[in-house]
């Protein structure tokens, strides 16, 4: 087990790295330092031949309620130096495969990270919301191009106009996972997953995957470039400052 940060371990067995979020005191909310403890995982898991395939989870009751945003607020403009936007670049461009395992909350990027991802499976106490507007702000993560791939356009406006949440039933039938299983299940359905990834051939296992997502991968950079210049603008409005403000009242 290797910290990167307090908060973010990695570990590997059999070809697989597992990188666990685990702040359970703020719902595994993300700060800067544990953007950049997954981006160096990532960034380790992509050089080091050993590893096949990587596992991302949260705890048992919660894969991540999204920015610590009182963090994220002091952390400057949202530049190629901001280790969200560093996260979010090399989540998109991974190359060997991504599993994730989420219980629980996944809200904001605790879900949009998970449209990067190849195989997702949730335990049936999952939620997800993309609350953006609700704050005033915009799409993230090339969610906005990325969501309506696969759920279907009215389905994506929902749930990123809205801001409305949805349960793990909801995330299966709109293909954004998987498999659905109780929580008690989860943890050993994804790990067997990843090893029966990992067992396989790695150059085939990229190749596919770098095929499947040959004629998104430019079009999802250019989004998250559109998307961060429009959330910059807003994150500075004062309707998201008003927003955001009432948010930490609550």
């Amino acid at each position: 087990m290797i910290n990167m940060t307090s908060h973010i371990s990695t570990d590997i067995t059999q070809g697989v790295m597992q990188i666990s979020i685990n702040r359970p005191e703020k719902k595994n909310a993300l700060s800067q330092q544990m953007y950049r403890g997954l981006t160096l995982a990532l960034q380790q898991a992509q050089q080091d031949d050993k590893v096949r395939v990587v596992l991302l989870i949260g705890t048992d009751s919660c894969f991540s309620a999204g920015n610590d945003l009182q963090d994220f607020l002091g952390a400057g403009e949202l530049n190629a130096q901001h280790p969200t936007v560093q996260f979010l670049y090399e989540l998109a461009q991974f190359t060997k495969p991504l599993v994730a395992a989420v219980a629980g909350l996944a809200i904001g990027i605790g879900t949009t990270a998970l449209l990067h991802c190849d195989l997702v499976y949730a335990a049936d106490n999952a939620r997800f919301q993309l609350p953006f507007t609700q704050l005033g702000l915009c799409p993230e993560a090339a969610s906005s191009v990325l969501l309506p791939n696969v759920a279907g356009y009215q389905r994506a406006a929902q749930y990123l106009l809205l801001g409305e949440a949805f349960d793990a039933a909801a995330a299966l039938s709109m293909g954004m996972v998987n498999q659905v299983v109780s929580p008690a299940e989860l943890m050993a359905l994804a790990q067997q997953k990843a090893q029966q990834l990992a067992a396989l051939p790695a150059d085939a296992v990229q190749c596919s995957k770098a095929l499947l997502k040959r004629s998104q991968l430019a079009h999802t950079k250019e989004t998250i470039a559109a998307e961060l210049v429009q959330f910059q603008r807003l994150l500075h409005s004062s309707e998201s400052q008003a927003r955001i403000a009432a948010f930490f009242q609550r």
